[in-house]
């Protein structure tokens, strides 16, 4: 019997970690002198929509952890995104800082909607996520009507400004492109270094076999859980940012359609690939303003040119490539199993 000969890739950096730590923080060191560049220069009709796909950016990616390299179907991301932009929201108007504390304040805020956010992927993952497919799908799509009717029914919690069903308004306008591109780049850079690390190994075996992986010793229901509250936290922030960016907030605006919204995104860019959701969230958010000139058969196009997508590329724009290879992979010979005495 002739031996068994197998492979084992392990994924090295090309770069040593502190290098590309440093480079991170050079990237969004620079996006303040472009923020001023943009401010000064740039139409602000035009300026608004990019800094909307940041934070589609943000939203898509942190749900393509959950749904495309975990392999769960979460209907709920509208919902942590609501918590976060209440919950950043409120706190803005309450305390309304200005100049130099803004810029201390905003990123404070921004970490304690997404803390609650995560909070709540904590409280509804641990329950809901040993459902699977379509049972794990209502679970989180109730959880989102939760969050929804309990935004429309309450007015206020203690000093806090919630505002109901009217909506939560006055909210000073902080976000920019800085503070929006900064937090595209920390939820991108966390989200790839997860996918591809031992940890997202484990939850990739979530997605593809989560009974062989339960054999392999993989505690899933861990995985799962803290891939919501990873993908919760970052939609908590995306919120934040929202809320400081627009200054209004309208229970409507993160109702069941939202969720649907940003699945699309994932499912378009190629489920599983971190930078085919930022494509997709790129292109699913300019191209309904591109769309305006049509009026009544703006969405009617948009819807179209969906179908088609799928039809002719149902894989999604990259599948589950990535646009760049930053890492490489080096082969490690594993010693062939024993076959055994041979015959003559």
């Amino acid at each position: 019997m002739a031996s068994i000969a197998s492979t084992s890739h392990i994924s090295r950096p090309r770069l040593p970690v502190w290098v590309i730590n440093s480079a991170l923080v050079l990237l969004i060191a620079a996006m303040w002198p472009l923020d001023r560049v943009l401010a000064e220069n740039m139409n602000q009709y035009y300026l608004r929509i990019l800094i909307l796909i940041g934070l589609n950016v943000i939203l898509a990616t942190s749900l393509n952890l959950i749904n495309g390299i975990t392999g769960q179907f979460s209907l709920g991301h509208a919902g942590f995104m609501a918590i976060g932009a209440y919950a950043a929201g409120s706190l803005m108007k309450y305390f309304g800082t200005t100049g130099t504390q803004s810029a201390i304040a905003l990123p404070a805020l921004l970490a304690v909607g997404g803390f609650w956010a995560a909070v709540a992927g904590l409280l509804v993952g641990i329950p809901t996520l040993r459902l699977r497919g379509d049972y794990l799908a209502i679970a989180t799509l109730g959880f989102g009507e939760i969050i929804n009717t309990l935004i429309l029914n309450t007015e206020q919690i203690g000093p806090f400004e919630i505002g109901g069903s009217s909506g939560l308004h006055g909210i000073p306008i902080r976000t920019d492109f800085f503070w929006a591109y900064a937090a595209v780049i920390v939820c991108v850079a966390c989200v790839w270094r997860l996918a591809y690390s031992a940890k997202g190994l484990a939850f990739r075996a979530v997605r593809e076999d989560e009974v062989a992986a339960a054999a392999m010793g993989i505690d899933t229901t861990y995985y799962k859980v803290l891939a919501f509250v990873i993908g919760a936290f970052f939609a908590g922030v995306a919120g934040g940012l929202y809320a400081t960016f627009d200054g209004n907030l309208a229970p409507e605006s993160f109702r069941f359609m939202r969720s649907i919204e940003i699945v699309v995104m994932v499912v378009l860019g190629g489920s599983g690939s971190v930078t085919g959701a930022v494509v997709a969230a790129a292109v699913l958010t300019y191209l309904p303003e591109q769309l305006r000139f049509s009026n009544q058969w703006r969405m009617v196009i948009y819807s179209l040119a969906l179908i088609l997508m799928m039809i002719l590329r149902p894989e999604g724009l990259l599948g589950g490539r990535e646009l760049f290879r930053w890492r490489r992979r080096t082969a490690m010979p594993v010693a062939p199993a024993d076959s055994g005495p041979r015959g003559t």
